[in-house]
């Protein structure tokens, strides 16, 4: 393989961020070319591309072959997570959210709408466990956690983690074997986990795009939704459309929790704030906005 053929210049380097936009909304800048050349790079080494000879044959395959599309996709998708990451939306499901849902044992629906290798939906599904523990309640609780990175759901299927204690804070309320195995204890702090069927259970691992046109869920089918560091990724415009259709899908007085550097833009009259990056859907669901 000639690595000339494959060095980007810029047309190519538009060309790649055309094609990454259209398959997923995914915008990446001039800024990034390195990590682009390098991802590229990677695909190019994986086996399903060994017949690519050029980037012509690179756009062809994208565009016509569901795997090379795929594996394009997941070779750009940003993976940075843990568990019990941003704590303080954890606190507000034990202290607020939860617990009216849980004290009248309602059916409750949690969206985790980027759940990458499924440290969050791993994390909501114990806070959830534990609230109902404490109310002793009935409720049937369902978590429906999707991602766009395929390789990241399998990973996100099997549940197991290392965790540095060092580096990752966890709640004083958590009590991991509770929630996992621990299949490895390290004299450095470090574990390594597998999430207890009793958590798997409660989680549904799918793959969505959020960039899609629509979403297969219903108006107001959800009481939490959790979209947490992934419209970065996305232009404005988009986000507001994928904004749009989560308060579609959120029920009136449900919960939106965002990312630390994320915001609800145009929608802010939609919702009322709590800080931390909290808000309650205080509308009916939006018409005609796409």
């Amino acid at each position: 393989m000639n690595k000339k053929i494959f060095q980007l210049d810029t047309k190519t380097l538009h060309q790649i961020q055309d094609a990454l936009y259209e398959t997923c909304g995914i915008h990446l800048t001039d800024t990034k070319q390195t990590m682009i050349q390098n991802r590229i790079n990677v695909l190019l080494k994986d086996s399903i591309c060994a017949n690519i000879h050029s980037f012509d044959d690179l756009f062809c395959a994208i565009k016509n072959n569901p795997q090379i599309r795929q594996s394009f996709i997941n070779n750009f998708t940003t993976n940075k997570t843990d568990l019990f990451r941003e704590s303080y939306h954890f606190d507000d499901m034990l202290n607020r959210t939860l617990i009216p849902l849980l004290q009248n044992n309602e059916s409750i629906n949690i969206f985790c709408s980027a759940s990458s290798s499924g440290e969050e939906p791993y994390s909501i599904a114990a806070t959830c466990m534990y609230a109902k523990n404490i109310y002793q309640s009935h409720s049937t609780i369902k978590i429906i956690a999707t991602d766009i990175d395929t390789n990241m759901l399998n990973l996100a299927k099997k549940g197991e983690y290392t965790l540095d204690l060092r580096l990752n804070k966890i709640p004083d309320w958590v009590t991991l074997d509770n929630y996992f195995d621990i299949l490895k204890t390290t004299p450095h702090n470090t574990m390594y986990l597998r999430a207890k069927k009793s958590l798997k259970d409660m989680i549904t691992f799918r793959q969505l795009n959020l960039f899609s046109k629509s979403y297969p869920f219903s108006n107001n089918e959800f009481d939490m939704i959790f979209c947490r560091n992934v419209l970065i990724y996305f232009k404005q415009s988009d986000q507001e459309k994928i904004l749009a259709k989560l308060h579609n899908i959120l029920k009136v007085g449900g919960t939106l929790y965002l990312g630390h550097s994320e915001d609800i833009l145009g929608l802010s009259s939609q919702f009322d704030r709590l800080g931390n990056k909290i808000f309650i859907k205080n509308s009916e669901s939006l018409m005609g906005i796409f």
